[in-house]
């Protein structure tokens, strides 16, 4: 590490994320909409900016500091994971594995624990199709009629749905946070995921008995089908074959491949309708993509600057230890989420100081890859602003910020992963020393 980089350098090396997050903030908030500017502009403009703090080199090799941290392995090693995941999931929603998944879980909700069971079927859902947005988007008109037919509120309701759907975007293998979270640390799925369940089951388990001591809610849903449960495959397969251990775009491109044919047995795919399919899911990665390579390439230039060692300076003094540098984490992903109002995005920014912290301290990858993983689906869980909360709000027609208080798993996840860094408990992936 570069010990010798000045306060004034380090400040200026770090100025393109400041350009960003202002130019994101100020002018969403003048907008009074954050997803007014697109994130694709705005990485595109701090990009640029970024060429102006590096002296002394021509504009081909400033540029060219840009294009290494693009086309950097770990990054086009995630880049094919986005392709894949994208190709699976449109695959899988265009077969009917979505549909099935959900009245899966909504024929077991029993009339007289609706609550729970409302909870469970959203943590079911997204845990299969790692998608908070779809799990929302599918369950909270269910959830509002629901209340309607119970008296219960509204707000509480779709609280409840919003909250399972964060247990999946923190855990399923096939979530953006995920994805981002393992690539950008170094670590496999399967590693992320059994560090994380210690603190996710927990906290599900904590929420689940706390509706469960709530006054019953009697309602028979209005809205199931019969199950055609071969739809399902796709999905615990993957789910499966990720905790065996197989290589994630095995995973991905074969389950792409099992539920197409699965389709296309079934009659609800064509042929053609699966290369269409493909082609959707993975043109719907294309912002992502194209975010996660301008987001690259503008931390390489950062680094190349001197701001990564500086930050290092600044976290390497003699009262830093483990727990601080996780606590710290936590804290920039928090701050980057509110900022961004997009946790993939924010695990992004904030993975490279992360590694270069774990790298310090003797952090586990799959340890700090879930401590990142959860804090940014405890930030997005609960701002306002956020896109799962405006269209959960918009659906049931009611205020974000009526849902606000009556989202207990953001807050009981945020607590338990607080414990799970401050006690830190002796779990079975303590042993392993692999750092990132």
């Amino acid at each position: 590490m570069k010990a010798e980089v000045s306060n004034k350098k380090g400040l200026l090396a770090l100025s393109p994320l400041l350009v960003f997050l202002l130019l994101y903030l100020f002018l969403s908030i003048a907008a009074d909409d954050f997803y007014a500017v697109p994130l694709t502009v705005a990485f595109l403009v701090a990009s640029l900016y970024s060429l102006f703090i590096i002296r002394g080199e021509s504009v081909s090799q400033r540029f060219a500091h840009l294009a290494d941290g693009a086309a950097a392995p770990g990054i086009m090693q995630m880049l094919w994971i986005f392709i894949l995941a994208g190709a699976f999931a449109a695959t899988a929603k265009q077969m009917g594995a979505i549909d099935a998944t959900i009245h899966l879980a909504l024929a077991a909700v029993p009339p007289g624990f609706v609550l729970g069971s409302l909870f469970l079927a959203a943590c079911f859902i997204s845990l299969s199709t790692g998608t908070s947005v779809g799990t929302i988007a599918a369950l909270v008109p269910i959830a509002g009629s629901m209340a309607e037919q119970t008296g219960a509120g509204t707000a509480m309701m779709v609280a409840i749905v919003v909250g399972g759907a964060y247990f999946g975007d923190n855990l399923s293998f096939i979530s953006d946070t995920t994805i981002m979270a393992t690539q950008t640390l170094g670590c496999e799925m399967k590693d992320k995921f059994r560090a994380n369940i210690w603190i996710a089951l927990p906290a599900a388990v904590i929420c689940l008995v706390l509706y469960g001591c709530m006054p019953a809610v009697n309602v028979e849903p209005d809205r199931l089908h019969d199950v055609f449960y071969p739809a399902i495959l796709p999905y615990i397969y993957i789910i499966v074959a990720s905790l065996a251990g197989m290589n994630v775009q095995l995973v991905l491109a074969s389950a792409t491949f099992l539920a197409g044919l699965m389709g296309i047995a079934t009659g609800t795919l064509t042929p053609f309708g699966w290369l269409r399919a493909m082609n959707d899911g993975i043109m719907g990665m294309s912002e992502l993509i194209i975010v996660t390579l301008l987001a690259a390439g503008l931390m390489q230039v950062i680094r190349q600057a001197g701001g990564i060692d500086w930050l290092m300076k600044l976290f390497n003094n003699r009262n830093g230890s483990r727990k601080k540098a996780e606590l710290s984490m936590a804290a920039m992903v928090v701050l980057t989420d509110f900022c961004t109002a997009n946790n993939t995005i924010a695990i992004l920014s904030v993975g490279p100081l992360a590694k270069q912290l774990a790298q310090r301290y003797g952090i586990a990858a799959k340890r700090a890859a879930s401590i990142l993983d959860t804090f940014s689906c405890l930030a997005q869980g609960i701002i306002p602003y956020g896109a799962q909360m405006l269209i959960a709000s918009g659906l049931a027609a009611v205020n974000p910020l009526d849902i606000i208080p009556y989202l207990y798993y953001p807050y009981i996840l945020g607590a338990v992963a607080f414990v799970y860094i401050i006690a830190d408990p002796l779990t079975p992936f303590r042993g392993n020393k692999q750092t990132v």
